[in-house]
């Protein structure tokens, strides 16, 4: 067949192409490639009117015209113009033929990621055309087909084609919703619509480096007359199956839609009916058509993503007509722009909530940038509860919390709004509240039907509650809520109750009463309840405010108050970012190609300026965990006392070292304080050069040790990157002692000896030049190198040959050391090797600024010989507290034997992920040491630099923090505080397994 139609495309078109059979339900569709150019060939079934395929050149030749910027394809006239032309087959039946220039891309259906960015330009790219098609008139747009959504009651008469009876029955609930508005679907303008905008006539471009967008929108076959918002309603069908958050997902659509045509809150609210009703048609049709034609798999492709739909919970009805609303900038309901207007025209005359003008009452913040509260932003006991805001108590007085202020307080399940504890929460506070002593009265602000009263006395709920339901006099409703209530309220008031303008309504509850909170009220606006019932969240998901701020707007004119009062203002990260441009260097970089501005953090997981909580798989400096109880204790204890240096005797520093050289090898004894782990380097380096009477170093490659001076001389990883100062003349690099990349890979038995004795070649450099080997300098286990393991044996080797030439030798053991490995303390534990100097840094501190260096008494004694040697901080009572907090932390709560387990656990999914995913070359590491080196071929092993840094944006956009490492950048950093626990390692699995399908996909 291909070979009949390859023929009549040359004849015809003069065109010499491969053709390949594409999926059509009626027509034979055929992909025609020639060298340089690709079409689409179209073979209409046998019988089909002239003036149905002129209607679609037609079309397609309009919306090019009018909306250029619509990526349709172009139509491509035979040699004589035609758009199209008449061909028998070769049966002899008579059929049409036409020609159109492919569009690139892949269908949206096997596009990944589908991003909200995505599904709002289809929509965007869908109101264009619908726009251009607008004055588009054509006979065979009136159309009578089972697509047409204005005949969709055609599948009545076909339900008992579902045999099962509960879906059977969900079809019916559709089709009498659908039925219900269709007098008002009719009265709607009828215009040209495409009409079947699936996701398999929608065309995606993308890759690794550049962000999907839509390059196509294709076959016009099922084009009518129709409102334009079932135009809509069909793309959203599609668009929102295999959503995890569809309603997220349809608003994006919507908005994107409205803003190249913009809609009316009339249409939209018929939105959501429609879409349920297109794909109840797809599946019954889909069903009746899979028992005339059982193996055509075109007419079932999406029946099951349809159903899954369908069947699954979605958000109510009515609620999702605000959202839609909101999401164009429209009213959430049509009353609202009336009722904010009345209630701004009554601004000072309602009666005060307090008894009292609040004009003067001060404002107390909650929020995650002001507050500390609560400690553990993922557990709110109820005797923290009780507390929470007491800071801000007045002696009988009254103080307000903000309106859309983000808090953390919020940490009840209820809160939050997936599987893990970086998922979306709903953080951000969206109503008034009133503290005041407990039992304190409460009034109502204006008169006011009871709409709902009850007692909610689970934790971290509202205790006594009293909805209001109000009127303006115009007849608009609204409503108020307030919460945390002395549940006495239900024995006097009674649902259909009328309470007057300025009546006692209730007593603020004890904590006893309230949910658990400190006294206070809890006071809040809705302008609908549509989709709540008595049920309003108090708190919304800060990526939702769109909608919740429109339906529950601030209620300070109800306390005869301006807004700016009560209404928190988030610190806006674009304007932090733009400030810190402007005050910092450009070489100060940010990590993410979307920064994360942080505020606060809890193990291993710290929040932003919203409280969006994100997993810390990346930074290794809060080593026991952001924000940890016991060194938040003993750094507030040792201020209250003083803070002085080693030039003082104190029992604090004795301890520090104590502790320290108790984890040591014997014979490493001596310690010295200092700062950080780049000052500790260069410490190590004086102590190397006074015992040994050189100056040369031997370190290996890309390694890093610092960023002051001396240690930047010692670390390629700076002084060979772009605008680095070049290698010094008395520093001397071997290979990094990589197995996986390097050049004795592991199938080489003598590789550690091989890569040790790179030394003895530096050695001999150095000798050759008249210098003199100071010592041996490496990250135990390379870490900015690319998370390297070195074989076995490696490091024995080569102290040995350094030794031998009169080095000493220095391990940096700021990323292993501490427990971080698991089952070894040191790195140098692993190896089986003993450093004449060991370099602790910023772990040991847990973020506080701590550095260490611990060698022997001869080395140490060497060093005396010089001068005095002082750091006005380095081992400050202070930090030396606090060190030692640190690891007593690690022993008490068993943290290396955490980071074991966890790490095995996290190391054995890395590597099924593996055996899955090619783009993984090799997954190595100890405990929460772990280094996922990505290929773009397996047996070349060619470093995969845009699929890590894909993978890292991609993860930060799934809450997931980690970083990327080694010479091309391609390796994934995974070294999370050492509290991470089988959640966060399950999240990182999961979510990592999620974005390498992306890269797969997009590396197709």
């Amino acid at each position: 067949m291909s070979t009949y139609w390859q023929a009549a495309l040359k004849t015809h078109w003069g065109i010499e192409a491969d053709l390949t059979r594409l999926d059509g339900e009626y027509d034979l569709n055929f992909l025609a490639e020639t060298e340089g150019q690709a079409y689409v060939l179209k073979v209409m079934r046998p019988g089909c009117e002239a003036e149905f395929v002129a209607l679609q050149c037609g079309a397609f030749g309009h919306i090019s015209a009018s909306a250029p910027d619509v990526p349709v394809p172009n139509i491509v006239n035979t040699p004589s113009g035609e758009n199209y032309i008449e061909v028998s087959d070769e049966a002899g039946d008579r059929r049409l033929v036409w020609l159109l220039e492919k569009c690139e891309g892949r269908v949206y259906a096997e596009t990944l990621p589908k991003t909200l960015a995505l599904v709002a330009e289809v929509g965007a790219k869908l109101g264009a055309m619908d726009l251009a098609l607008a004055d588009f008139t054509h006979p065979a747009l009136a159309r009578d087909f089972k697509w047409n959504l204005m005949q969709a009651g055609w599948i009545r008469d076909a339900l008992d084609a579902i045999t099962q009876p509960a879906r059977r029955a969900l079809l019916g609930e559709i089709l009498a919703e659908y039925e219900a508005l269709l007098p008002v679907l009719t009265a709607l303008p009828q215009v040209a619509i495409h009409n079947d905008l699936n996701d398999y006539n929608i065309l995606v471009s993308g890759s690794l480096t550049a962000a999907p967008h839509v390059t196509g929108l294709i076959d016009l076959g099922d084009m009518c007359a129709s409102p334009r918002i079932c135009d809509l309603a069909i793309a959203c069908a599609y668009l929102v199956l295999d959503q995890d958050a569809p309603e997220q997902a349809l608003a994006a659509a919507v908005a994107g839609y409205h803003e190249a045509y913009p809609l009316t809150g009339d249409e939209l609210d018929l939105l959501w009916p429609l879409v349920r009703m297109r794909l109840a048609v797809s599946v019954v049709n889909s069903t009746l058509m899979a028992k005339e034609t059982p193996d055509d798999p075109y007419v079932v492709i999406s029946q099951a993503p349809a159903w899954a739909f369908l069947e699954r919970e979605v958000e109510d009805a009515g609620l999702l007509r605000a959202r839609l609303r909101a999401a164009c900038g429209l009213a959430v309901v049509e009353a609202a722009p009336r009722v904010m207007a009345w209630i701004e025209s009554e601004r000072g005359n309602f009666a005060p909530l307090f008894g009292r003008d609040l004009s003067d009452a001060p404002m107390g913040s909650l929020s995650v940038e002001n507050s500390a509260s609560p400690i553990n932003p993922f557990d709110l006991p109820l005797e923290e509860a009780a507390v929470v805001g007491t800071e801000y108590d007045i002696e009988g007085g009254i103080w307000l919390g903000y309106y859309n202020e983000p808090r953390l307080i919020y940490t009840a399940s209820f809160f939050r709004r997936g599987p893990w504890k970086a998922s979306n929460r709903r953080t951000v506070h969206i109503a008034v509240d009133g503290f005041a002593a407990a039992q304190t009265k409460i009034y109502a602000p204006l008169a006011g039907r009871v709409h709902v009263v009850e007692y909610r006395p689970a934790h971290l709920d509202y205790g006594g509650v009293v909805i209001l339901e109000h009127a303006t006099p115009a007849g608009d409703k609204f409503y108020t809520l307030y919460g945390h209530l002395n549940p006495e309220l239900c024995e006097r008031l009674s649902v259909g109750d009328i309470v007057p303008k300025g009546a006692l309504l209730a007593h603020l509850g004890d904590k006893t009463q309230s949910g658990g909170w400190a006294p206070h009220v809890h006071f809040q606006l809705a302008l609908t309840t549509d989709g709540m019932g008595g049920d309003w969240p108090g708190v919304a998901d800060p990526d939702e405010m769109y909608l919740w701020g429109a339906v529950c707007p601030n209620p300070a004119a109800l306390l005869n108050l301006p807004d700016e009062k009560t209404g928190y203002v988030t610190r806006d990260k674009e304007v932090v970012q733009a400030e810190r441009h402007a005050r910092f260097a450009r070489n100060l970089k940010l990590s993410y190609a979307e920064p994360v501005m942080l505020l606060r953090g809890w193990k291993h997981h710290l929040f932003d300026e919203w409280g969006r909580p994100y997993l810390d798989a990346y930074n290794n400096v809060p080593h026991v965990g952001h924000a940890h109880p016991r060194i938040q204790a003993v750094a507030a204890d040792q201020l209250k006392r003083m803070n002085s240096n080693t030039r003082y005797l104190h029992p604090a520093q004795v301890a520090f070292a104590e502790k320290i050289t108790q984890k040591m090898p014997e014979g490493l004894d001596v310690c010295y304080f200092v700062n950080s782990g780049s000052e500790a380097n260069e410490l190590a380096l004086r102590l190397a050069r006074a015992a040994t009477g050189g100056r040369d170093m031997i370190t290996p490659d890309h390694g890093y040790h610092g960023n002051t001076t001396g240690a930047i001389d010692i670390s390629a990883y700076k002084f060979n990157a772009k605008g680095g100062v070049g290698q010094p003349d008395w520093v001397q690099l071997v290979d990094v002692a990589d197995d996986y990349r390097g050049r004795y890979r592991r199938d080489d038995p003598e590789r550690a000896e091989k890569y040790a004795a790179q030394v003895n070649e530096a050695v001999e450099r150095i000798q050759a030049k008249g210098g003199k080997l100071a010592g041996f300098i490496a990250e135990t286990f390379p870490s900015v190198g690319g998370q390297i393991i070195p074989p076995k044996g490696y490091l024995p080797a080569v102290y040995e040959h350094i030794r031998a030439a009169g080095g000493v030798c220095i391990a940096d053991e700021v990323q292993t050391g501490l427990g971080r490995l698991g089952a070894y303390y040191f790195g140098f534990e692993e190896q089986g090797a003993l450093p004449d100097i060991v370099v602790l840094g910023k772990p040991i501190g847990n973020g506080h600024p701590i550095g260490a260096v611990v060698t022997t008494r001869a080395i140490s004694e060497a060093f005396a010989q010089g001068p005095e040697y002082f750091s006005t901080f380095g081992g400050s009572t202070l930090s030396c507290r606090i060190g030692t907090e640190v690891l007593d932390i690690v022993d008490d709560e068993g943290l290396a034997e955490n980071a074991c387990v966890m790490g095995n656990r996290l190391l054995d999914g890395l590597r099924r992920l593996q055996g899955k995913h090619a783009v993984i070359g090799d997954v190595r590491g100890y405990g929460l040491f772990i280094g996922v080196d990505l290929v773009s071929d397996l047996v070349a092993r060619t470093p995969a630099t845009d699929v890590a840094d894909y993978v890292k944006n991609r993860m930060r956009e799934h809450r997931i923090l980690l970083g990327c490492e080694g010479p091309f950048d391609n390796i994934l950093k995974i070294r999370p505080p050492l509290t991470i626990d089988e959640e966060g390692v399950d999240m990182i699995l999961a979510v990592l397994a999620e974005v390498l399908t992306e890269v797969d996909a997009l590396s197709a």
